[in-house]
């Protein structure tokens, strides 16, 4: 039915309100008194939409939520107000626990955590006066059959769930002495054995299918989760299977189906109908097994925050059903930083942005439907990457000679006026004597006779050799590329793609914003809403050696370290002068820092986070424990999920205790649930 939608909302010259529904966006018109109105059809089951400001065509601000009309809801006019920000209510503050699944550890698992766990994380959140659960991505991440399978953010697909996270006998495996046997040896490791776990798990999903698939398949609940499900579920299990055919996930090597094609592939499901059957029915019990533990995390009023990588596997469902989508003779990463000096290579391509706004991002729009069936917030991973990518020659292993895409290169003209004639080789070839990324500039994949300057470029020989006139002028454009030229050029890219992507979804967006910030990137995350990223010891501003949480913004989730870190006890090692500084200038200590990272010292960086203005204080698992001498790891250097500087990390951190135990710790549990609540932070 046709709906008329209608808001007062005050404008200033120049702008304009924009209708924003999954359809499309539809210019409103203005009437006195400040109203906009608009007329569209609605579907019966009803639509999620919102409202943006435009000015010249570009989004300058949208809401900071989205609306939602389900069928009851249906009427002939609608009346709406604008959603702001709760800048203005600093009363809702929360706080929350950041963990892997994979890290969780119960009496009931198999070696790694599962979706059930969730059940009693949320028992312990509400003991202890938490209301927010974070965790990393949980997408299927088979590929080698390898260990290297254990990176979540390296998935075959975007919408598929881990096999990993299913517990057996939910899914109706017969309970027997061989069962018993394996779980109690897997569940008795201090890490996760990602093969052994994997390999027994989908053996003993097999002998489920066979003896179960019959009946499962005829129920009501299966038919219509294939029936949802079925644009992403049939293209992944036949990847699945296709892999498994030919032993790799690299599709290129697949025949006559490494190019997808459609009525290939769907005469390929119709010959391997039981391979595909089981892909379908391990999802089907995932999907679940999640919806359950989501479910009983809402009637105890907790928030689920997943997380949204920035990048897909090359090797991936996705990137072979939409090659179009993404530059695949790239590579993804980031410029060096504090984890990494040579910069990141995180291996994925990067996204061909152009062709993916063609059909208004619905690739995007697709992976942000399925995610929010399950989460009510969501972390944008690497959230720069929605204004530039650190972009890397697909034969370059390291993340040094990479460059930002989109950008704009200097011109050899512009160059050659300020002193740099590229005709020169020297400035962007190696010498024979020097390695290969002794240049100054990097010429621009796509476009002859532009150039990027190399980040870091000062500490090569090639600089050295330059007049002391030429490294001025070097030092000047190097600071103009990464810090001054590009502030609204990235602005303008962002706000192309941001506002569509957070129009098609409910969930709370939560950017990762750490790294070499743009100048933009606070501004665009304020016009839309996107609450940023706090860490004490990674400060934002220039020249500050530590932030004082007393002073973050309300519009923050504040925390003291993410799994890309070491935890705060393991930090306290690392480097004994950073140490001083902090125990001195952000404790208020006296004489020298103690050499291990004490309780009370614990409790009393994790009170200034809770304390902190900040909307969510959200803490790793580890970092909550470190505050109980009889709960902490013995180890603290054990406790790290993932180093960054290591593209072939294994992720196996797992829970030094059961959550059981952990419920069972009465004193600790009341201790934290007084430090939160007394802190303001309400569920």
């Amino acid at each position: 039915m046709n709906i008329r939608f209608s808001i007062e909302y005050r404008t200033v010259w120049g702008e304009e309100l924009v209708l924003c529904t999954e359809a499309g966006r539809i210019r409103m018109s203005y009437s006195d008194g400040g109203i906009w109105t608009a007329e569209t059809a609605v579907p019966a089951s009803g639509m999620v939409y919102h409202y943006e400001v435009e000015r010249g065509g570009e989004t300058v601000r949208r809401e900071w939520y989205s609306h939602i009309i389900v069928k009851s809801d249906l009427k002939a006019e609608l009346r709406d107000s604008w959603i702001s920000k709760p800048t203005e209510d600093r009363s809702r503050r929360m706080a929350g626990t950041a963990v892997p699944v994979f890290s969780l550890r119960s009496e009931d698992d198999f070696g790694v955590g599962e979706f059930q766990d969730i059940r009693l994380l949320v028992d312990w959140a509400v003991k202890t006066g938490q209301s927010i659960i974070q965790l990393l991505p949980i997408n299927d991440t088979t590929m080698a059959g390898t260990w290297q399978d254990s990176y979540p953010y390296n998935a075959n697909t975007t919408f598929a769930l881990h096999p990993m996270y299913i517990n057996l006998p939910k899914a109706g495996l017969k309970v027997d002495k061989e069962y018993k046997d394996l779980q109690k040896k897997l569940n008795g490791l201090q890490k996760i054995d990602y093969v052994l776990v994997n390999s027994e798990k989908n053996r003993l999903m097999h002998r489920i299918f066979d003896e179960t698939f019959a009946s499962v398949s005829r129920t009501k609940a299966y038919r219509t989760f294939i029936s949802r499900n079925e644009s992403w579920l049939m293209p992944y299990a036949a990847f699945r299977t296709l892999g498994d055919i030919y032993g790799t996930p690299e599709f290129g090597k697949w025949g006559e189906y490494a190019v997808y094609d459609g009525k290939k592939v769907s005469s390929f499901i119709a010959k391997h109908r039981k391979e595909i059957d089981f892909h379908c029915f391990v999802q089907y019990h995932l999907d679940l097994q999640l919806s359950d533990a989501v479910a009983y995390a809402h009637r105890n009023n907790v928030v689920l925050k997943g997380d949204l990588p920035i990048g897909i596997s090359r090797t991936s469902v996705d990137a072979w059903l939409y090659p179009g989508l993404f530059n695949m003779d790239s590579q993804a990463g980031a410029p060096p930083d504090a984890f990494a000096e040579d910069g990141q290579n995180w291996g994925f391509p990067t996204y061909n942005w152009d062709e993916m706004a063609k059909d208004g991002f619905a690739w995007w729009k697709s992976r942000l439907r399925k995610m929010s069936e399950y989460f009510d917030a969501f972390r944008i991973d690497h959230i720069l990457g929605f204004f530039r990518i650190w972009e890397i020659p697909a034969d370059c292993p390291y993340g040094l000679l990479g460059y930002f895409n989109p950008a704009m290169p200097y011109s050899s003209d512009e160059l050659r006026q300020m002193g740099f004639d590229m005709d020169e080789k020297r400035y962007s070839v190696p010498s024979e004597d020097a390695g290969v990324r002794d240049v100054l500039f990097i010429e621009d994949p796509r476009r002859k006779g532009y150039w990027h300057p190399r980040i870091s470029a000062q500490n090569t020989q090639v600089y050295k050799s330059l007049t002391q006139a030429q490294k001025d002028t070097f030092n000047w454009l190097h600071e103009d590329f990464f810090y001054r030229r590009h502030t609204d050029f990235w602005w303008q890219s962002a706000m192309k793609k941001l506002p569509a992507l957070l129009g098609s979804t409910t969930m709370l967006a939560c950017g990762e914003d750490l790294g070499m910030i743009p100048a933009c990137v606070p501004d665009v995350m304020d016009r839309l809403g996107i609450v940023s990223l706090e860490i004490q010891r990674m400060p934002k501003t220039f020249g500050v050696e530590f932030d004082d949480p007393r002073h973050y913004p309300y519009m923050c989730v504040c925390t003291t370290s993410t799994h890309d870190m070491n935890p705060i006890r393991a930090w306290w090692t690392e480097d004994r002068k950073i140490t001083e500084s902090f125990y001195k200038n952000m404790l208020g200590g006296e004489g020298e820092a103690p050499e291990e990272c004490t309780v009370e010292i614990c409790e009393q960086m994790i009170r200034q986070h809770l304390e902190s203005p900040a909307m969510f204080t959200i803490l790793p698992l580890q970092d909550w424990l470190a505050i109980d001498s009889d709960l902490r790891y013995a180890n603290p250097d054990e406790e790290r999920i993932n180093v960054p500087a290591e593209s072939r990390h294994y992720w196996r951190y797992r829970l030094h205790l059961t959550l059981e135990r952990l419920l069972a710790a009465q004193d600790f549990d009341e201790r934290l649930r007084t430090m939160v609540t007394g802190s303001g932070r309400v569920r």
